[in-house]
């Protein structure tokens, strides 16, 4: 994060950092393994729809401070809070989450940097990455069916990315078995596994390459790609043909 930056202050549970075209965001609640409370859910839907909307911001990187990226739900802290529990539950039952770039509706392309283990509500932030750049010392574990919760939105999203039976043993195993950086890689989870003390300039360098990209050109390609999951690859072919013709009788930038 090298040259003139500029830091968002009105987060607690979050630093929101831009510079060079890339915006960094980076979960900071270390002490409880960067687990999701009621502050910290608020805080990442507006800190997403902050760095969509900021024209200056390119590219968007995802990490955290500490030794774990997160660990999912903090379910005692998030229950003692009846508003924030009501809240959750309800955007859960309705399929209206504001966790990760996907939730919330951005275009930009989004990395995630996994400095540690990633469990449960966190694997929203991986699944819904673009790109995926994990620490060898990273790992992957989903302990919802050991809680006796049935495991939906993050295990069906990382089927874009790997394999079913690959993910299928995660979600099944539950606590009893983790995915490291490696076996990760391996299932097309991630796409690159460096070194811990290089995970950020890593990040930082991939970031800044795409930074350089079209930002109109990028979007469309993104919505394109993400499309062709929801519809037949005709419809999408079509569909991505009318977008490269709107953008050839345009003034892209």
């Amino acid at each position: 994060m090298e040259g003139h930056s500029a830091i968002v202050t009105d987060y607690e549970r979050l630093i929101v950092q831009k510079s060079g075209g890339i915006g960094w965001l980076i979960l900071n609640r270390p002490e409880a393994g960067n687990a999701f409370d009621a502050l910290m859910l608020d805080e990442l839907e507006h800190a997403w729809a902050d760095l969509e909307a900021d024209p200056d911001v390119r590219v968007i990187v995802n990490t955290a401070n500490g030794k774990a990226f997160c660990t999912g739900m903090d379910v005692v802290q998030v229950a003692r809070d009846r508003d924030a529990m009501r809240k959750h539950s309800r955007r859960t039952r309705d399929a209206e989450l504001k966790i990760s770039s996907w939730h919330c509706d951005v275009w930009k392309p989004v990395i995630a940097a996994v400095n540690g283990v990633c469990a449960g509500g966190g694997l929203h932030l991986v699944a819904d990455a673009d790109i995926v750049i994990a620490a060898e010392c990273a790992s992957f574990v989903d302990p919802h069916v050991s809680v006796g919760q049935a495991v939906a939105y993050e295990a069906i999203t990382l089927l874009r990315k790997s394999p079913m039976e690959g993910i299928t043993r995660m979600a099944l195993s539950g606590r009893g078995e983790r995915i490291s950086a490696q076996r990760a890689y391996e299932l097309g989870i991630v796409s690159e596994v460096v070194a811990q003390d290089r995970l950020r300039t890593a990040a930082g360098t991939l970031a800044a390459a795409i930074a350089t990209n079209c930002p109109t050109a990028m979007r469309v390609t993104k919505q394109a790609l993400w499309r062709s999951l929801e519809v037949g690859l005709t419809q999408a072919r079509r569909e991505a043909a009318e977008a490269i013709r709107r953008m050839g009788s345009s003034e892209v930038s």
